[in-house]
């Protein structure tokens, strides 16, 4: 069986205590036998990234930092997740000055539809991953 590693690194003796802890199956060396998933995930695994599946207290709390203009952006490279957009931000505001809780600014996101955004901090994922494909006039 061949098996594949992604990292930005030569692996040449794997360590189990060297892989992170919280992840899908525990602490350990992540291997796959998808050539082309290792090749991605060697691209991206170098940066910092954070994704935020959905309105929760972690993304309330880091959205009213970075508006506050606080430092938990900058423990990432690049940062997915909903938008604090006209249909949220009232909750948001509320829960920024102390008008609700996070508990009560999450019962009232529950029932709000997630939009996706993605911000990328690092201006070397944008120089050697991105490129402008096209763009139209509405």
């Amino acid at each position: 069986m061949r098996l594949y590693h992604g990292s930005y690194l030569e692996i040449n003796h794997p360590e189990v205590s060297r892989g992170r802890a919280k992840v899908d199956f525990g602490q350990g060396f992540y291997l796959t036998n998808i050539q082309s998933q290792a090749e991605k995930w060697a691209k991206v695994i170098a940066f910092r990234i954070k994704s935020f599946k959905q309105y929760d207290v972690e993304w309330l709390r880091y959205v009213v930092d970075c508006r506050r203009g606080g430092t938990m952006q900058q423990s990432f490279d690049v940062v997915e997740g909903g938008v604090a957009n006209d249909n949220v931000i009232d909750t948001v505001e509320d829960f920024e000055n102390g008008r609700i809780t996070a508990e009560q600014a999450l019962g009232q996101l529950v029932f709000k539809k997630v939009n996706h955004q993605l911000c990328i901090r690092k201006q070397e994922i944008i120089d050697q991953y991105l490129s402008f494909v096209s763009s139209y006039e509405l």
